[in-house]
Protein backbone atom coordinates (compact mmCIF):
# COMPACT_ATOMS: atom_id res chain seq x y z
CA UNK A 1 0.00 0.00 0.00
CA UNK A 2 2.75 2.88 1.11
CA UNK A 3 5.21 4.36 -1.71
CA UNK A 4 7.87 3.82 1.11
CA UNK A 5 10.59 1.34 1.12
CA UNK A 6 13.37 0.07 3.06
CA UNK A 7 16.42 1.93 2.39
CA UNK A 8 14.47 5.21 2.24
CA UNK A 9 14.72 8.10 4.68
CA UNK A 10 11.06 8.34 6.94
CA UNK A 11 8.65 10.90 6.36
CA UNK A 12 9.73 13.95 9.23
CA UNK A 13 6.43 14.67 11.41
CA UNK A 14 4.98 15.87 14.44
CA UNK A 15 1.62 15.37 15.93
CA UNK A 16 0.11 15.76 18.50
CA UNK A 17 0.15 12.66 21.52
CA UNK A 18 -2.74 11.14 23.81
CA UNK A 19 -1.63 14.06 26.46
CA UNK A 20 -1.46 16.97 23.94
CA UNK A 21 2.67 17.09 23.78
CA UNK A 22 4.14 17.55 20.12
CA UNK A 23 6.38 14.21 19.15
CA UNK A 24 8.83 14.08 16.40
CA UNK A 25 11.00 12.27 14.31
CA UNK A 26 13.37 14.34 15.30
CA UNK A 27 12.90 13.12 18.92
CA UNK A 28 14.44 9.81 17.82
CA UNK A 29 17.72 10.78 16.49
CA UNK A 30 20.29 8.66 17.00
CA UNK A 31 17.73 5.73 18.29
CA UNK A 32 15.81 3.09 16.76
CA UNK A 33 12.50 3.56 16.25
CA UNK A 34 9.03 1.46 15.86
CA UNK A 35 5.88 3.39 14.19
CA UNK A 36 3.29 0.88 14.17
CA UNK A 37 -0.53 2.40 12.37
CA UNK A 38 -3.51 1.12 13.87
CA UNK A 39 -7.07 1.55 12.25
CA UNK A 40 -8.83 2.00 15.92
CA UNK A 41 -7.90 2.57 19.33
CA UNK A 42 -10.00 -0.13 22.02
CA UNK A 43 -11.18 -2.64 19.11
CA UNK A 44 -10.23 -6.32 19.36
CA UNK A 45 -7.34 -6.63 16.93
CA UNK A 46 -5.59 -3.25 17.71
CA UNK A 47 -6.12 -3.88 21.23
CA UNK A 48 -4.09 -7.03 20.60
CA UNK A 49 -1.06 -5.99 18.87
CA UNK A 50 -0.64 -2.68 21.19
CA UNK A 51 -0.78 -5.13 24.23
CA UNK A 52 1.79 -7.36 22.38
CA UNK A 53 4.35 -4.67 21.81
CA UNK A 54 3.52 -3.20 25.63
CA UNK A 55 3.83 -6.70 26.92
CA UNK A 56 7.60 -6.85 25.45
CA UNK A 57 8.40 -3.53 25.83
CA UNK A 58 11.63 -4.35 27.73
CA UNK A 59 12.91 -6.39 24.77
CA UNK A 60 12.14 -3.61 22.79
CA UNK A 61 14.01 -1.43 25.38
CA UNK A 62 17.31 -3.91 25.54
CA UNK A 63 17.75 -3.90 21.81
CA UNK A 64 17.36 0.18 21.59
CA UNK A 65 14.09 0.41 20.38
CA UNK A 66 11.65 3.33 21.04
CA UNK A 67 8.10 2.60 20.16
CA UNK A 68 5.21 5.19 18.40
CA UNK A 69 1.51 4.45 17.75
CA UNK A 70 -0.46 6.28 15.30
CA UNK A 71 -4.05 6.49 14.32
CA UNK A 72 -6.54 8.72 13.55
CA UNK A 73 -8.55 8.71 16.87
CA UNK A 74 -9.00 11.92 18.99
CA UNK A 75 -6.80 12.41 21.85
CA UNK A 76 -9.34 11.20 24.21
CA UNK A 77 -9.47 7.99 22.52
CA UNK A 78 -5.97 7.40 22.45
CA UNK A 79 -5.66 8.66 26.13
CA UNK A 80 -8.25 6.37 26.93
CA UNK A 81 -6.71 3.64 25.28
CA UNK A 82 -3.38 3.78 26.81
CA UNK A 83 -4.51 4.42 30.17
CA UNK A 84 -6.48 1.47 29.94
CA UNK A 85 -3.83 -1.44 29.10
CA UNK A 86 -0.84 1.10 30.61
CA UNK A 87 0.91 1.74 27.66
CA UNK A 88 4.49 2.62 28.16
CA UNK A 89 4.46 4.39 24.98
CA UNK A 90 3.02 7.23 23.27
CA UNK A 91 -0.04 6.99 21.13
CA UNK A 92 -0.13 10.08 18.15
CA UNK A 93 -3.72 11.10 17.56
CA UNK A 94 -3.51 12.05 13.88
CA UNK A 95 -6.90 13.45 13.22
CA UNK A 96 -5.76 15.07 10.15
CA UNK A 97 -3.80 12.26 8.76
CA UNK A 98 -0.55 13.96 8.40
CA UNK A 99 1.28 11.37 9.77
CA UNK A 100 -0.73 8.57 8.46
CA UNK A 101 -0.42 10.12 4.72
CA UNK A 102 2.94 10.68 4.98
CA UNK A 103 4.05 7.44 5.71
CA UNK A 104 1.41 6.22 2.85
CA UNK A 105 -0.86 3.59 5.17
CA UNK A 106 -4.79 5.76 4.05
CA UNK A 107 -6.27 3.74 1.24
CA UNK A 108 -9.06 1.76 0.36
CA UNK A 109 -10.27 -1.12 2.61
CA UNK A 110 -12.66 -3.84 2.33
CA UNK A 111 -14.28 -5.23 5.08
CA UNK A 112 -17.39 -7.86 5.12
CA UNK A 113 -17.98 -6.89 1.79
CA UNK A 114 -18.44 -3.42 2.05
CA UNK A 115 -15.44 -1.07 0.96
CA UNK A 116 -13.74 2.03 2.90
CA UNK A 117 -10.92 4.67 3.28
CA UNK A 118 -9.46 3.94 6.10
CA UNK A 119 -5.62 2.73 7.71
CA UNK A 120 -3.89 -0.18 6.81
CA UNK A 121 -1.89 -1.94 9.97
CA UNK A 122 1.44 -1.00 8.84
CA UNK A 123 4.70 -1.03 11.15
CA UNK A 124 7.80 0.66 10.03
CA UNK A 125 11.49 0.27 11.80
CA UNK A 126 13.09 3.12 11.58
CA UNK A 127 16.94 3.05 12.37
CA UNK A 128 19.39 5.64 13.90
CA UNK A 129 19.71 8.05 11.20
CA UNK A 130 16.17 7.98 9.99
CA UNK A 131 16.04 5.47 7.42
CA UNK A 132 13.28 2.90 6.85
CA UNK A 133 14.79 -0.58 7.97
CA UNK A 134 11.81 -2.99 7.69
CA UNK A 135 8.00 -2.42 6.70
CA UNK A 136 5.89 -5.07 7.91
CA UNK A 137 2.42 -4.33 6.49
CA UNK A 138 1.11 -8.41 6.99
CA UNK A 139 1.03 -7.45 10.69
CA UNK A 140 0.12 -10.93 13.28
CA UNK A 141 -1.43 -8.73 15.95
CA UNK A 142 -0.91 -11.07 18.89
CA UNK A 143 2.40 -11.81 17.55
CA UNK A 144 3.90 -8.54 16.04
CA UNK A 145 6.53 -8.58 18.46
CA UNK A 146 8.41 -11.56 16.67
CA UNK A 147 7.81 -9.75 13.31
CA UNK A 148 9.86 -7.10 14.35
CA UNK A 149 12.47 -8.31 16.70
CA UNK A 150 13.96 -10.99 14.95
Amino acid sequence: MTSLKIGDKAPEFSAQDQDGNTISLSDYKGKKLVVFFYPKASTPGCTAEACNLSDNYDRFKAQGYDIIGVSADSAKRQSNFKNKYGFPYPLLADEDKTVINAFGVWGPKKFMGREYDGIHRTTFIIDEQGVIEDIISKVKTKEHTSQILK
